[in-house]
């Protein structure tokens, strides 16, 4: 039989690392299982000046290096492994993973959300370097600037809308003829004298790669095909994320895109009833702030539920 563990953390970005440092902290031996992208969104980020404590800023990575040796200062464990399936109603809680079954009496879901891209190798190419996801993590690199976002939504009105703040002109594009984003969002981005859209647009590539910083976009107009370069310092996408909980469909309740649905911050349920000893924290299941300092903040109460769960049952 497969070793019991008090605790098994999913994920190894701000939230994960957090509850790691707390769990291993209280004696509980964490093993954290890292995933198919260790670190995070973190971790293709490059300078990060918003985490406090750091008044000159810090490297993503190493923000997450640093985080990660706190935690296993105090015994938190590392493996290089994925889950494959899980039993979060078996007792203890069942985890089959690419490195093998586990066994826990808490499970810690810190498992992140993916931005969704466009799939351009520039684009990839580029991220940290004038390509991002993310317009209140980056927004203020961009001061008076020209900047485009990608998108039709919601997600990419606010971001358009967010990021008139630092950027002298916002250029929206759309693939589509028309927009998805509800009628308010849509008529203030309309409204706003810094945002032009465009819509039957698409990327075909980002300029700058060899330069290492985004220097334009060569974009084409999907019913005519012509193209044209538009020169911008960076670019934003909004056309969302997807979180990171396959493994969990069935388990527990998730929202109509896949985010974990928690009550009192962290606790999962099933059916709307509170499912013992499991928890979420970071950005799978915040798809309102999605900053590394929330991430980080979820992650503490997680673990420290975890803790209290494993004292109230004699653990």
């Amino acid at each position: 039989m497969a070793e019991i563990r008090e605790t098994v953390i999913l994920g190894s970005g701000c939230a994960g690392l957090t509850a790691a440092l707390y769990t291993a902290r209280a004696g509980l031996k964490p093993l954290v299982l890292e995933g198919h992208e260790p670190g995070g969104q973190l971790s293709i980020t490059t300078l990060v000046e918003n985490f406090p404590g750091w008044p000159e800023g810090i490297q993503g990575p190493e923000l997450i290096a640093n985080m990660k040796k706190q935690a296993a200062r105090f015994g938190a464990e590392y493996q290089h492994a994925h889950l494959d399936a899980v039993e979060v109603g078996a007792h203890p809680i069942k985890l089959r993973t690419s490195a093998g079954e586990l066994h826990t009496r808490t499970l810690i879901v810190a498992s992140g959300a993916r931005a969704r891209w466009l799939g351009l190798p520039s684009e990839q190419a580029l991220i940290g370097h004038g390509v991002s996801s993310c317009a209140t993590c980056d927004g203020f690199f961009f001061r008076d600037k020209d900047i485009a976002v990608v998108g039709g939504g919601d997600s990419a009105m606010e971001e358009a809308i967010f990021l008139t703040r630092f950027a002298s002109k916002v250029t929206l594009l759309h693939r589509r003829d028309a927009f998805r984003a509800s009628k308010i969002m849509l008529e203030r981005a309309i409204a706003h004298p810094k945002i032009e859209l465009r819509t039957n647009t698409v990327v075909d590539e980002v300029l700058g790669v060899d330069e290492r910083e985004v220097k334009g976009l060569r974009l084409r107009d999907v019913k005519s095909g012509e193209k044209e370069e538009l020169k911008v310092s960076g670019m934003f996408l909004g056309i969302g994320h997807e979180p990171n909980t396959k493994m969990f469909h069935g388990q527990i309740d998730l929202d109509e895109e896949g985010y974990i649905k928690t009550t009192n911050n962290v606790f999962t349920t099933r059916k709307g009833v509170i499912v013992p000893g499991v928890y979420a924290c970071g950005d799978v299941q915040d798809r309102r702030y999605r900053q590394a300092i929330t991430a980080a903040g979820s992650g503490c109460m997680a673990a420290l539920e975890a803790e209290k769960y494993l004292e109230e049952h004699g653990h």
